[in-house]
Parts: C-alpha cells; structure tokens; sequence
C-alpha cells in the first residue's frame, strides 16, 4: 500500500502538477491566498504577446486589482511614497521579477499588466503553471514570469522622507 501511494505521488510531480492558488502580501502585512476562481470574479483584460517568437492571447486581471485584495492602493492613491512601492513576483522554480507598483496602475502607463490564467481562451497549465504576469509592451518576455506562487508589495520609501515629500 506504501509502494502504491508513493508511486501516486511521484506520477503527481512527475506530470507537472501546478499549484492552482498563489499568495499575496500587501504593502501593510495584509495577506491573502488567491485561486484560479478568485481571479474569475474581478474584472478581466487580454492582449496578444509575443514570447520567443510565439503569439498567445493572455487574459486575466490587472495584476494591480488582484493586488487591491490586499490592500494595495491603486488610482489617484498611488501618490508620494506609493510611488517608491515595488512590487515582487516569485515564481516556483525560483524566478523573481520586481515591477515599480505605479508602472502597474493604467492611470500611469498605458501597457497593462495582468495576471494570466488563461492563454488562447484555455486554462494555463504544463510549463507555465497556473498563473503568469505578462507585462503588455515588453519587447522580451523577461519580466513575464510563469509558474507565479507569490506576489508581495514591498515598501523602500522611509517614513520621514515619504512625510517629507507628499505631493
């Protein structure tokens, strides 16, 4: 019985078994898990991207609302320190990847930045994982990153010099 469920568990990994849910951490501590329906609730973009000579139609959230659930700010309240806010994206295999948190609000750029879960109308799995930010504009998909586990906002700004220059 041993042999049998172990044996399940390695045909689990071996055929690239994704997680379907990834964690999120806001600018304050504010955490939260966010899955594959989560991300079908709020509103949804796609754009067509190239990736190492390939086009797909990625479709998912703006990556700033899905970071809204934990109490990031998005809008006119990115302002003064927001604007030294970055933002990292993990991914399983243990690729990082950081993006400046106003570069993802569309009031400041106009290249969106959504949280994939879908590629040509169906789900993503295999090499991509779950979810994967693709950054609309990128002339190489370098900041793409796939198989994304954890998403955190992280604060450089300090206190009195972000008190200092409020605008």
């Amino acid at each position: 019985m041993k042999a049998l469920v172990f044996a399940l568990c390695f045909v689990g990994l071996s055929t690239g078994a994704t997680a379907q849910t990834l964690a999120l951490k806001g600018p304050t501590g504010q955490t939260a898990t966010v899955s594959v329906a989560d991300l079908a609730s709020l509103p949804r973009v796609s754009f067509a991207f190239d990736s190492h000579g390939e086009t797909h139609v990625y479709e998912g959230p703006l990556l700033i609302d899905v970071l809204a659930k934990v109490g990031t700010p998005t809008g006119k309240a990115i302002h003064g320190p927001e604007m030294a806010d970055a933002v990292l994206v993990k991914a399983q295999d243990g690729y990082q990847v950081v993006f400046g948190l106003a570069e993802l609000d569309p009031g400041t750029r106009p290249n969106r930045i959504i949280l994939a879960d879908k590629a040509d109308g169906a789900p993503l799995g295999g090499k991509d994982g779950a979810f994967k930010v693709v950054a609309e504009g990128d002339l190489r998909p370098a900041r793409s990153a796939r198989m994304v586990s954890q998403i955190e906002v992280l604060r450089l700004a300090a206190p009195d010099v972000a008190a200092a220059h409020q605008h």
